[in-house]
């Protein structure tokens, strides 16, 4: 790919819930670990923001084949915007409370009940513009 083509491909943050949302989450959830694979082969940046402790969150993902971008507790969401440059920060979980904190991240949300199953990697995109954080 060429540089000029590579700096026109918007950059996008995408973040995973686990339980809920993941299919390896407690209780199982409709995201197959094929989809946040897809999202990072196409040059996403994926990482995981749940109530799972940091030292549990990215080795469950390994197990997986996954090598998470980012790793934290949904409320550091806004250190993940932080963190990394992009022009969309997306969120994808099943409850309330991720919705909260993904919003006042300035993160779009996804309730995986928006998904369409099976859930495909063409599924994951900003449904709205990100919400403004300040």
């Amino acid at each position: 790919m060429t540089e000029a083509v590579e700096r026109a491909r918007p950059r996008v943050v995408v973040s995973f819930d686990i339980d809920g949302t993941m299919e390896f989450g407690e209780p199982p959830g409709p995201v197959p670990a094929s989809v946040a694979r897809e999202l990072f082969e196409r040059g996403y940046i994926v990482g995981v923001a749940s109530d799972w402790p940091r030292s549990s969150q990215a080795p469950l993902w390994n197990r997986h084949g996954l090598d998470p971008a980012f790793v934290g507790g949904k409320h550091h969401l806004h250190e993940v915007r932080a963190e990394f440059e992009a022009d969309h920060y997306i969120h994808v979980g099943d409850t309330d409370v991720d919705e909260r904190y993904a919003r006042l991240a300035g993160f779009a949300f996804i309730h995986v009940d928006e998904l369409t199953a099976p859930v495909l990697a063409d599924h994951i995109h900003a449904l709205e513009p990100d919400p403004d954080p300040d």
